[in-house]
């Protein structure tokens, strides 16, 4: 059986695709389609919806994070794949083939997935509060295998300030070892470099060109073994990075119309999700606004509408247009503008932040900060300071690198929204012609991986 591996380049658009050569390789030797995208558009949707078939109403992943009502907090980038409902891709090939072998090299939901193989980023969290970086394998045995040759997980150049080409390259080697030593079926490889400079600086610039190039020079070894292994490669991406200019504060305005509630401690102010009226969990362009009492859904409408750089306002009809009509999804949606994107902050006077709010810490914050990407411009001491705070850990002291922005302004790219040009949106590249197709849905991607692997008609 002919295996068959699938790069999730992130970001990648048709317009990034004409600097990269290698990845254009596959397209000349298959075919190149566009990928209609799901909203939202952001990774742990889409990568849900391609590995199930199924829309948000079905597999339940309506953002890369959301309000869970049972427990009355917001969780972002939990990784157990049974979040993830639906009928997974490697479910359907083993129905069909039940020794069909996987394996997951950083997509996301990969803990307790029913893969063979499993690398996924999972830092060291110390009793006594420190992060270390590191990484989670199935098999066990995997984990001492790669990291005895590659170094441990770079997990501070995969987010954060010093994001950078080398957590992919790492990841290259990592599927480039697994595919010699440990034959699978399938192959999946996330590779996240795009995402990082197009945020930063957005996607129209020499650094997007230079990123693009960087990101594909690191898979060129990898597209090299497939290639001699006659396997059939498919490239793709979940959303296309587009600029922007403009933030919009939207856990603000809730706030000053008196429906969103802080609780302090130790002078913070903390988002109060269990006596909020409303508040939002943001994601990029798109937010999730929940609704604590029916009566209050149409003020909450109206304060969002005053709101500039807010496109649209998904009410239970609009949400059941994108198929985003579950549970887990807020009462209503928010899109934000072409050139706008959704901050989560909820304080009004930046000495009353929370203190997470100037680190990387991604599990705390109720909702996703991209300003996590840059040291503070206005600090001209922050790349000191973290640079003390790494030598703390190393030393094995508590540290806090307290070095992210509160001024958003220097984001230049976001997503989540549906493209309004397929150039800036996702693409499809695939090695095996037989399957050429102008454009492909997100929701098909799984069936036509069936098919490349032989297992359906």
């Amino acid at each position: 059986m002919t295996p068959v591996a699938v790069l999730n380049v992130v970001g990648l658009t048709p317009r990034l695709l004409e600097h990269m050569p290698n990845l254009r390789r596959v397209a000349s030797d298959g075919f190149q389609s566009t990928l209609d995208t799901i909203l939202p558009a952001v990774t742990c949707s889409v990568q849900s919806t391609l590995l199930t078939g199924a829309l948000p109403r079905e597999h339940g992943v309506v953002g890369n994070g959301w309000y869970f009502r049972d427990l009355g907090e917001v969780f972002l980038w939990r990784q157990h794949n049974a979040l993830v409902g639906g009928e997974k891709l490697w479910d359907a090939a083993r129905a069909r083939k039940p020794d069909w072998r996987v394996a997951n090299v950083c997509w996301w939901y990969a803990m307790g997935a029913a893969t063979d193989l499993v690398v996924t980023p999972r830092p060291i969290y110390h009793a006594d509060g420190r992060k270390s970086p590191d990484c989670y394998t199935r098999p066990p045995a995997l984990h001492d295998e790669l990291t005895a040759e590659l170094g441990d997980f770079p997990l501070f150049t995969y987010w954060g300030p010093t994001a950078g080409i080398d957590s992919t390259e790492w990841i290259v080697a990592a599927a480039r070892r697994i595919l010699v030593r440990h034959p699978v079926d399938c192959l999946l490889v996330y590779l996240p470099h795009l995402d990082y400079d197009l945020q930063r600086f957005g996607p129209d610039g020499q650094e997007a060109v230079r990123a693009a190039r960087e990101v594909d020079a690191a898979v060129a070894p990898l597209l090299a073994d497939l290639r001699a292994r006659d396997a059939i490669t498919v490239v793709l991406s979940e959303y296309g990075i587009t600029p922007v200019r403009r933030p919009v504060d939207v856990n603000r305005a809730l706030r000053r119309a008196g429906l969103l509630e802080v609780y302090v401690q130790d002078g913070m102010e903390l988002l109060d999700p269990w006596t909020s009226r409303a508040f939002a969990v943001a994601d990029h362009q798109l937010a999730h606004v929940y609704v604590r009492d029916p009566s209050d859904v149409d003020r909450t409408r109206d304060v969002l509408a005053e709101l500039p750089g807010v496109d649209e306002i998904l009410d239970a009809s609009g949400k059941a247009k994108h198929g985003l009509d579950h549970a887990r999804s807020g009462e209503l949606v928010a899109v934000a503008e072409p050139d706008s994107w959704f901050t989560y902050y909820y304080w009004l006077d930046d000495a009353r932040a929370p203190d997470f709010a100037r680190t990387v810490e991604i599990h705390r914050k109720p909702g996703y900060d991209p300003a996590e990407l840059f040291f503070d411009p206005a600090d001209r001491f922050a790349k000191a300071r973290a640079g003390l705070a790494l030598a703390r850990k190393k030393l094995g002291l508590r540290y806090s690198m307290r070095v992210v922005p509160l001024d958003p302004s220097c984001v230049r790219g976001s997503h989540g929204r549906l493209p309004d040009d397929p150039a800036d949106g996702p693409v499809l590249l695939c090695s095996d012609p037989a399957q050429a197709r102008d454009r492909y849905a997100a929701t098909e991607v799984k069936d036509l991986l069936l098919r490349l692997a032989g297992l359906t008609g």
